[in-house]
């Protein structure tokens, strides 16, 4: 994966209006299967290359939620990082993403409540520069208060 910043954590009282945090990943065939193991999710459109041929995808696709998955990997391990508490997301489905698609994921922080520990941001995932999910993430951030 390659990522803007390194792991860790950035506690509510460093988080800023605006602040951003992305990595890319390429989706492998073996992600896709992996996590049709972990999942139990065998559709055959992400797993079978004949079925999927025959479907509006003209071919196979990465589960939604595994590419999903890499906007909470920038949650848990940049922004805000180690420690966040997922709280709620919501997610919109643009455009499917195929085995070795490169995936840019990207968080920004829109609206912090302190007092709460509570951080909102706007997130999305492109793949050559065409956005293929969209939503929005609630998180509890860590404090040095707590650490």
């Amino acid at each position: 994966m390659l990522d803007n910043l390194p792991r860790g954590t950035i506690c509510i009282e460093d988080i800023e209006m605006g602040m951003s945090r992305h990595l890319q990943k390429v989706i492998t065939d073996e992600d896709i299967e992996m996590f049709a193991q972990i999942s139990t999710d065998r559709n055959p459109v992400h797993l079978d290359d004949d079925y999927a041929r025959d479907t509006i995808f003209e071919g196979r696709i990465a589960h939604g939620m595994l590419t999903a998955g890499l906007i909470s990997a920038v949650i848990g391990e940049q922004l805000p990082g180690h420690g966040t508490v997922y709280l709620g997301q919501s997610l919109k489905f643009l455009a499917p993403v195929r085995p070795g698609d490169l995936v840019y994921a990207e968080v920004t922080v829109t609206d912090i409540e302190p007092a709460r520990r509570r951080v909102k941001m706007d997130c999305h995932c492109s793949v050559d520069g065409k956005k293929v999910l969209v939503g929005e993430a609630t998180v509890m951030a860590p404090s040095r208060k707590f650490d």
